[in-house]
């Protein structure tokens, strides 16, 4: 695990139900794809793991062959029915202040779409330094790496995956669908109620022992 102090402090952050709560503006784009492909999604069932990327999510009601034109047709509904409705999730601007205060850089590291996740980052003012979209669990490590940093904030078992990929210290939030004994199965470091914990959390670990 990668935690060398000397170095500019760079902390990533996944985005769904990390720093957003995702689950009602995937809800309303699902049920908009599904009257147009005349598909009754599972919605809260699908919302409630929000994690994996969009094409393992429509695996199970949708043949093979109609998977990427549906994922590409979710992604372009989504700016109209998942931007407004979905707030910032309790302590995200304060965590991210967090890191500045130290004199930090925040990375968000995410499965989302680029475009879209840029869409919500822009309508909620949240001011990071680097946004990498469209990389999931072990994939995240390159654009983790790249950035420097050493430590990733997430709330499923893969962001646990990327961070450990990347060499960073893994913390976890209880704000996604993962639940604290699946996150310390995975191998996180550290598992918070939320972000609100975050702040005080960093600046203990920057003191050090």
């Amino acid at each position: 695990m990668r935690d060398d102090r000397s170095t500019p402090l760079a902390v990533g952050f996944d985005l769904d139900m990390t720093l957003i709560d995702t689950a009602p503006g995937f809800g309303s784009v699902l049920e908009a794809l599904g009257a147009e492909l005349g598909v009754d999604f599972p919605v809260a069932e699908m919302t409630a793991r929000l994690g994996p990327p969009l094409d393992l999510l429509l695996e199970p009601y949708l043949a093979a062959d109609a998977i990427p034109a549906a994922g590409d047709r979710f992604r372009a509904l989504y700016p109209d029915h998942a931007i407004a409705s979905v707030p910032l999730l309790a302590g995200a601007q304060e965590a991210l202040a967090a890191v500045r205060r130290h004199g930090g850089r925040t990375v968000v590291v995410t499965g989302k779409f680029p475009a879209n996740a840029r869409l919500h980052l822009d309508h909620l003012g949240l001011e990071v330094d680097v946004l990498e979209g469209w990389v999931w669990g072990v994939g995240k490590a390159a654009a983790l790496r790249r950035e420097g940093a050493s430590i990733y904030v997430g709330d499923h078992v893969h962001d646990v995956e990327g961070a450990r990929a990347a060499d960073a210290l893994s913390v976890s939030v209880l704000t996604g669908g993962c639940t604290r004994e699946e996150l310390l199965a995975a191998g996180t470091d550290v598992v918070l109620d939320s972000l609100t914990d975050f702040p005080a959390w960093l600046d203990d670990h920057l003191a050090g022992p």
